[in-house]
């Protein structure tokens, strides 16, 4: 059976990504993206060369796998479309949720194991969806082109650049330009140099600036920072 056959579920996986990106930075980048469709619980993303290229996105429910599937098929993810599907089976994380999850037995040897590791295991959990993607390095010290003054923190008088603030940081310029290019007429993303906080995005127009703000307006690039969208001050 063809992995596009499998019926709807809260669990998508998406491959043809792109394998030159790090692990941490490609599950904050995927956490960005697609936490814009509903409640993420989990990314799965491993590191060895058989799974190179492919994640899972854990949703809390199936509304939001689908609306994230239609939405973001195709869409080019670091230099390359992503392709998604639905999982083929429920994640643990789900079946938690549902009460439908059942403890996997381990074999004795495993078990051994485990007992013998003890604390040095639990140092290697994985840790929080913040921390587990806090590892992504923002661009180096490329010449920036003037940014717009804000004064009192922007305006709400129409204009084709807006300006984000609150932001994590962990921000980066490729995390922004991911959320904002999905909308017509964007242009660039501008971080302000020793600021994390805030940064601008640039659109062809007003009225296209105007439906990305609406749009993401208290997005949560991550699950403790509601990104806040004005507009610059003309």
């Amino acid at each position: 059976m063809a992995r596009g056959m499998y019926p709807p579920q809260p669990t998508i996986y998406i491959n043809n990504l792109n394998d030159k990106v790090k692990k941490q930075e490609l599950k904050k980048s995927l956490y960005a993206i697609f936490s814009q469709f509903g409640e993420v619980l989990e990314i799965v993303a491993a590191k060895n060369l058989k799974a190179r290229g492919q994640a899972f996105v854990v949703f809390k429910d199936i509304n939001s796998a689908t609306n994230a599937l239609r939405s973001m098929q195709g869409f080019p993810f670091y230099e390359k479309p992503m392709r998604i599907n639905y999982a083929k089976k429920k994640s643990d994380a789900v079946a938690k949720l549902d009460g439908s999850y059942v403890a996997k037995e381990r074999k004795p040897k495993e078990k051994r194991k485990a007992t013998e590791q003890g604390g040095e295991a639990k140092r290697h959990m994985m840790p929080p969806m913040m921390n587990m993607m806090a590892g992504m390095q923002p661009p180096g010290n490329i010449p920036m082109p003037p940014v717009p003054q804000v004064g009192n923190g922007g305006s709400e008088i129409p204009h084709k650049i807006l300006f984000l603030t609150n932001l994590p940081q962990e921000t980066t310029e490729m995390m922004l330009t991911m959320l904002f290019e999905q909308f017509p007429g964007f242009k660039e993303t501008r971080l302000v140099p020793g600021r994390h906080d805030i940064s601008f995005i640039e659109f062809e127009n007003d009225q296209q600036a105007s439906q990305a703000k609406h749009a993401l307006q208290n997005f949560k690039i991550t699950p403790s920072n509601a990104m806040r969208i004005s507009f610059a001050n003309k």
